[in-house]
């Protein structure tokens, strides 16, 4: 059984689609997700003339990722999860991107789930950034992290309370055991974007969200460095 503290296992490809090089198989555990970036020279209508950028996102489940069979999304109509994702992933990708940089050009990042097994939320977000990066990078020749629209770099993962114990990094088996669950999205400065907690016919403490956020961070620190060198590592 995999120590409480300790992540999935994580596989990261770059450039995985020959069609887009800002592509990004992030594999954690059996969740996998394709994450893809794409820049525009536009922006939202009510963005238009202000010199400022725009970075969205959109989530979806591939109809195999689960069983049963997810069915698709259709003419235009999203379910509420989906909307609330995807809204997440936008929220914490856009904190770390300075708008004006960017310039009057909308990135979105696509991120779509080959396969299921808890924490696709916080999937998304780690390796879209990837990917977001990746875009980034070679739409702004010589731009790095902290040098460039991206000021920092942002990850998430999720943490439980299960039979009084605190574990990192929930697969579906441990999320639907959990008590508690919490998702955290940070900043590689370790800034919080966002955190997502909640009992399930439960309740915590202090000392017990104390813990609930130490561990996040330390798993987001370890992700930070992955993401880090994977995108050092894919050549610019």
């Amino acid at each position: 059984m995999r120590p409480a503290d300790q992540l999935r296992e994580i596989e990261i490809q770059c450039g995985y689609l020959d069609s887009n090089p800002a592509s990004v198989l992030y594999r954690c555990g059996r969740t996998i997700v394709l994450c893809t970036a794409s820049i525009e020279a536009k922006v939202p209508p009510w963005l238009e003339g202000k010199g400022k950028g725009w970075v969205t996102a959109e989530y979806n489940m591939l109809p195999g990722s689960t069983s049963p069979r997810k069915r698709r999304d259709r003419d235009g109509k999203v379910d509420g999860r989906t909307t609330e994702i995807q809204r997440l992933i936008g929220r914490s990708l856009r904190s770390v991107v300075d708008m004006k940089a960017l310039g009057e050009n909308m990135i979105t990042v696509d991120c779509d789930v080959l396969q299921a097994d808890g924490g696709t939320r916080t999937a998304s977000i780690t390796g879209g950034f990837i990917a977001l990066a990746k875009a980034i990078e070679i739409a702004v020749p010589g731009s790095t992290i902290g040098n460039g629209p991206i000021t920092d770099s942002v990850a998430a993962i999720s943490v439980g309370l299960i039979d009084g114990e605190v574990k990192l990094d929930l697969d579906y088996v441990l999320d639907v055991a959990a008590d508690v669950d919490m998702n955290v999205v940070m900043t590689g400065k370790g800034r919080f974007v966002e955190i997502q907690g909640t009992g399930e016919e439960a309740t915590f403490d202090d000392s017990e969200l104390a813990e609930l956020l130490r561990l996040s961070k330390k798993g987001i620190v370890e992700l930070t460095a992955k993401q880090l060198a994977s995108i050092q590592s894919h050549g610019r």
